[in-house]
């Protein structure tokens, strides 16, 4: 059977058309009979196949090129975000994103930079809020915030998180400031010392001693008064209660030990009570006229609360060590006629020869009094044993 010579379609020798092309066919039977080796459509398939390889080829030097574009816009965001420049760390990272949709490190990039953003803000409200005392207000936008940043970790977020911490001390600051100016009891005083302790900032430090320090004298005014009722018990209990809040006091500590040394002389008087009836007397009268202690100085003044502050020092001028100097005065009015008398026990508990000892106490029920109250020594009495 013969062909097309042009398209290679077979054909009969009577036939003179070829029935694919439409060509007219040879009469030479003899060019029939060969078959044209390659059709000569053949380009067509090859052209294909080219133009999907320059097609594959131009697609994935442009996917190249826009990774490498993501991730060069991807590395100035986190350039910009180590800045704290969160706009225009949030605009690269949304355009590193634009060119490489599937690039998840651009998306939490953009995401952080986004709350970054809005931290910045509550940071703001949060300082607004405290300068109108709405503290509340402040710390509730300062958690919020945090609570926003739980999900994200970084040096960048670290330094997020420590600036909302500043936030939290500047504001508890604020407050504490705020509080400590109201009349406070000691339990207040002991709930705000604790507040205190808790801020790291060298102000609440300064906050904190002053608490402390007022704490120390509540604590000392009502041990001595039960010490002057014989109750050692409640004397020791209010002291070691207050040595929680000071524990190194001086004040207390030694308050602490003329506890132990009056319960034990208040113990032993009454056991030796009616063996030293006779001799009470004589023994008082001889201490007494050695003059074992000296007033150097006594003055009344208003302390930063208004309450009445006694204070003042004595010399031992005797030969031997005292110990647990009591100090008894009254105080009176500019008339000069006394409306109050109290007692005081000098610190440290023991005065060796030549040593200065100082005394003091707080009368919370005297308020802004000091400039017209005077304060007259009346006993001094001490322990050699």
């Amino acid at each position: 059977m013969g062909h097309c010579p042009f398209c290679g379609t077979p054909v009969k020798d009577e036939e003179s058309y070829c029935i694919n092309c439409g060509k007219p066919l040879p009469d030479d039977m003899s060019t029939r009979l060969n078959k044209p080796l390659l059709n000569k459509f053949w380009y067509v398939p090859v052209g294909v196949l080219l133009l999907m390889s320059i097609i594959i080829g131009t697609s994935y030097l442009i996917l190249s090129h826009k990774t490498t574009t993501a991730e060069e816009l991807y590395n100035k965001g986190s350039v910009q975000l180590e800045k704290a420049h969160y706009a225009q760390a949030k605009d690269l990272f949304n355009d590193a994103v634009a060119y490489h949709p599937n690039f998840s490190q651009a998306k939490t990039g953009f995401s952080f930079a986004k709350t970054a953003e809005r931290t910045e803000q509550d940071l703001e409200k949060a300082q607004k809020a405290a300068q109108e005392h709405d503290f509340q207000k402040a710390l509730t936008l300062v958690s919020k915030a945090e609570n926003n940043l739980k999900n994200y970790s970084g040096d960048a977020v670290v330094r997020l998180i420590d600036r909302l911490s500043e936030q939290r001390d500047a504001v508890k600051t604020i407050q504490l400031k705020e509080d400590l100016n109201k009349e406070s009891s000691i339990s207040d005083l002991k709930m705000l010392l604790w507040d205190a302790e808790a801020i790291a900032t060298e102000e609440a430090t300064q906050m904190a001693n002053t608490i402390r320090e007022r704490i120390v004298d509540y604590t000392h005014a009502k041990a001595s008064e039960q010490i002057n009722n014989n109750h050692f018990k409640d004397a020791r209990i209010i002291v070691e209660d207050g040595l929680k809040y000071a524990p190194e006091s001086e004040k207390l500590l030694s308050l602490e030990t003329t506890i132990e040394n009056e319960q034990e002389a208040f113990e032993t008087m009454q056991q030796e009570r009616i063996e030293q009836a006779i001799n009470t007397a004589n023994e008082e009268q001889e201490i007494n006229e050695n003059d074992a202690i000296e007033l150097v100085k006594v003055t009344a003044k208003d302390d930063e609360q208004g309450n009445l502050l006694v204070t003042g020092e004595v010399k031992s001028v005797a030969t031997i060590p005292i110990n647990t100097i009591l100090i008894e005065y009254s105080l009176s009015s500019g008339d000069g006629d006394p409306f109050a008398t109290h007692h005081a026990y000098v610190f440290p508990d023991k005065l060796y020869p030549g040593e200065i000892g100082q005394f003091e106490f707080t009368h919370y029920d005297i308020k802004d009094k000091g400039e017209n109250v005077q304060v007259q020594v009346d006993t001094i009495k001490w322990y050699t044993k």
